[in-house]
C-alpha cells in the first residue's frame, strides 16, 4: 500500500490513538448507498483495509445526491459513509471485471453485498458462490427485505421501511401525521447490526475455520430497533386486547412508559425533561411543582402514567414562568436529567464534541482540507502501542484501482492500461 499523505498523519495524530484491532482484515464493500457503506466505514474505523467497489464512470449513487457538494467536489452525502477506504472501480458486467473481484474475494476475509438476488444469481455473485471461491468467507448480504419471504425481491429504501416497520405510526405529533425520523435511521442501524454480526462470525471462523453468510434486512433491523414500543404492542395481545386495541398510540415528544419525559417548552424556548425513577420525581416535582410533590396521583411512575394528561398541563405551565438555563441551573444539582434542544451549530460549537474528536479535518491528495464527523470508536487496550488506525478522506471513483489490482491481483502496467482502454476499470 501507498503511504499516506504527512497532511493525513496530521490529522490522524490529533484523534484519540487507540489499537487498530481489525489490522490485517479486508473487506470487499460492494454495496451502495447507506447501510452498507456505513458498516464498511465502521470495520475501516477498526483497522480493516475496505476497498470500495464501484461501477466505473458511475459509482455509488449518493456521489450524486446533493448539494450539499464539498468545494473539492464529493456530496455530503458520500463524505458521511465512506471515510478511510480505498476506492477501486471495477465493472461486475464484464467477465472480466468478474474476474478480478473473484480474485479479490480469494484474498479477502469479508464482502458487503446489496445486490438483487437476481443480479447476483446473474453474475455468479450470490454468497454460495462467493464461499466457493473463499470457503473462509464472511458474506453480508443487506437487502430491504431478507432472502426469505414474499417481499423478498422488493427494493427496500429507509423512507419505505421506515413507513412499513411501524416506526413512522409511533413518531410525529400526537394529533399529526405519521413522520419519519429526520435521517435514514433504518439504514443506519443495519450498517451496525451487519457490523455487529460480522464481527461475530470473524470471532466464530477463528474457531471453526470456515465461513459464515448473514441475511440482514432493513425492516428486521427497523422492528427490532423498537425495543420497548413494538414489544409493548405485542405484551398488550397477550393481555387480551385486540389487535388494533394494542398498537401504541403516538407520544410525540413524550414516553409511552414514562412520565414526566418529554420535550417542554420554557420562557424563552425548549427543554427535554427525562425523570427516569421516583426519586429523580420527588427532586424535580419540589423545584418545578411543589405543591404536586406529595401528591398519592403522581407519587409513582405507573401513577403519573395513568394520570398523565392531568400532570402534564400542569408541569407545562411551570416549565413556561422560567427560561432553558435558567431551568438547566436549577436541575444540574440536584440530578434530574435533562438537555436543551441544540442544532448543529450548537453542538459542534461546544468543547465536548472537541474533546471527543467528532470533528476531524483530513485533506485529499491535493493537500486540500475537508471537515468530516468523527468516529465513536474510543479504545484503550495494555501492552505494547500499535498505530491508531488513520481517518482519510473517502476516496475519489476508482482513485486505488491501479494500486489494489497491482498489489492483489498482480495486474501489470499494460494489462491496467487495456482493462481501462475497456472501461472494465476506471
Amino acid at each position: 500500500m501507498k503511504p499516506r499523505s504527512e497532511n493525513l498523519m496530521d490529522a490522524a495524530s490529533r484523534l484519540p490513538p487507540f489499537p487498530a484491532v481489525l489490522a490485517g482484515m479486508r473487506v470487499l464493500d460492494a454495496s451502495r448507498v447507506l447501510a452498507g457503506p456505513y458498516c464498511g466505514q465502521l470495520l475501516g474505523d477498526l483497522g480493516a483495509d475496505v476497498l470500495k467497489i464501484e461501477r466505473p464512470g458511475v459509482g455509488d449513487e449518493t456521489r450524486s445526491w446533493g448539494p450539499p457538494y464539498h468545494p473539492t467536489g464529493p456530496t455530503a452525502y458520500y463524505l458521511s459513509c465512506n471515510r478511510g477506504k480505498r476506492g477501486v472501480a471495477l465493472d461486475l458486467n464484464h467477465p472480466s471485471g468478474r474476474q478480478l473481484f473473484a480474485q479479490l474475494v480469494q484474498q479477502s476475509d469479508v464482502v458487503l453485498e446489496n445486490f438483487r438476488p437476481e443480479s447476483a444469481e446473474k453474475l455468479g455473485l450470490t454468497p454460495a458462490h462467493l464461499l466457493k471461491l473463499n470457503p473462509r468467507l464472511i458474506v453480508c448480504s443487506i437487502s430491504g427485505f431478507g432472502r426469505t419471504g414474499p417481499l423478498r425481491n422488493a427494493p427496500g429504501y429507509d423512507f419505505a421501511i421506515q413507513a412499513m416497520s411501524g416506526l413512522m405510526a409511533i413518531t410525529g405529533p400526537v394529533e399529526g401525521p405519521p413522520c419519519k425520523v429526520g435521517v435514514a435511521l433504518t439504514d443506519v442501524l443495519t450498517g451496525v447490526y451487519a457490523a455487529t454480526a460480522i464481527l461475530a462470525c470473524l470471532i466464530a471462523r477463528g474457531k471453526s475455520g470456515h465461513g459464515y453468510t448473514i441475511d440482514l434486512s432493513l425492516l428486521d433491523c427497523a422492528i427490532a430497533s423498537q425495543v420497548n414500543v413494538v414489544q409493548a404492542y405485542l405484551t398488550r395481545l397477550q393481555e387480551g386486547c385486540t389487535p388494533l386495541e394494542a398498537v401504541p398510540a403516538r407520544q410525540g415528544n413524550a414516553h409511552l412508559q414514562i412520565v414526566p419525559y418529554q420535550l417542554f417548552p420554557t420562557a424563552d424556548s425548549w427543554i427535554v425533561v427525562a425523570v427516569g425513577n421516583d426519586g429523580q420525581w420527588q427532586a424535580f416535582a419540589r423545584v418545578a411543582v411543589p405543591e404536586l410533590a406529595d401528591d398519592p396521583r403522581y407519587r409513582k411512575n405507573p401513577d403519573r402514567v395513568r394520570h398523565r394528561t392531568e400532570l402534564v398541563p400542569q408541569i407545562e405551565t411551570a416549565m413556561r414562568q422560567r427560561t432553558t438555563a435558567e431551568w438547566c441551573k436549577l436541575l444540574e444539582p440536584i440530578g434530574v436529567p435533562h438537555a436543551p434542544v441544540w442544532n448543529y451549530a450548537d453542538l459542534f460549537s461546544h468543547p465536548q464534541i472537541e474533546a471527543r474528536g467528532m470533528r476531524i479535518t483530513v485533506c485529499d491528495p491535493e493537500g486540500r482540507p475537508i471537515d468530516l464527523v468523527g468516529s465513536p470508536f474510543h479504545l484503550s487496550y495494555t501492552g505494547e502501542p500499535t498505530a491508531p488506525p488513520l481517518a482519510s478522506v473517502p476516496p475519489r471513483l476508482g482513485q486505488h484501482t491501479d494500486e489494489v489490482l497491482r498489489q492483489l491481483c498482480g495486474v501489470d502496467e499494460t494489462s491496467l492500461e487495456k482493462l481501462r482502454r475497456e472501461g472494465i476499470i476506471g
